[in-house]
């Protein structure tokens, strides 16, 4: 139990004589507090736990317009906490797929999991990550340093390669973002 100041002990004994009726009283305030309800249609951040980080990043034409899908699950609940659709201009298939782990890695900053495996379906992406494939292009590098700096920000994290169909929610957000959503201002990320 966390030390009140004295003012506020003497105060709460007057009220509450019964000491359980203060820890009561106390903790009852402080379950209240924690319990943070969604702000701007936001949920809730969460603090520590595992989160389970589904991305997907593809183009229409190699390169052309692009998109991005994210889905961040509490796998103790299969509760989707998050998820996040953006177009993001002309690029490649495999600038999609690093943009979208950027993307993803920045939004589960915000519930400060202790752990998070982030599933992405592109095997380049991953032994890339994982340092078994070297990272050749010189024009995926800058995305890899940034995923590297993102990633100190997490306890615990690993990159893990799914199949497609096991990431199907991620990339139907890829196809309504390039259905559905307009084009951004012409921007080429090659």
């Amino acid at each position: 139990m966390i030390r009140l100041p004295l003012s506020l002990e003497k105060k709460l004994k007057e009220l509450m004589p019964k000491a359980a009726d203060r820890d009561a009283f106390v903790t009852g305030l402080l379950e209240a507090a924690l319990d943070v309800k969604p702000v701007n249609g936001d949920l809730p951040e969460a603090i520590g736990g595992t989160i389970h980080l589904f991305t997907d990043g593809g183009s229409r034409g190699n390169p052309g317009q692009a998109a991005v899908g994210i889905v961040l699950e509490d796998p103790q609940t299969g509760k989707v906490l998050k998820t996040h659709m953006a177009r993001i201009g002309i690029t490649t298939n495999n600038v999609a797929e690093y943009r979208a782990l950027i993307e993803g890695l920045k939004l589960a900053q915000k519930f400060r999991p202790n752990t998070l495996i982030a599933h992405l379906d592109s095997e380049l992406v991953v032994n890339q990550l994982n340092g078994e494939y070297r990272v050749k292009m010189p024009s995926l590098q800058p995305l890899v340093n940034e995923i590297t700096a993102l990633s100190k920000s997490f306890p615990r994290i690993s990159f893990v390669y799914v199949p497609r169909l096991d990431n199907h929610r991620a990339d139907v957000l890829v196809n309504r973002a390039l259905d559905e959503l307009p084009d951004p201002p012409y921007e080429k990320h090659i």
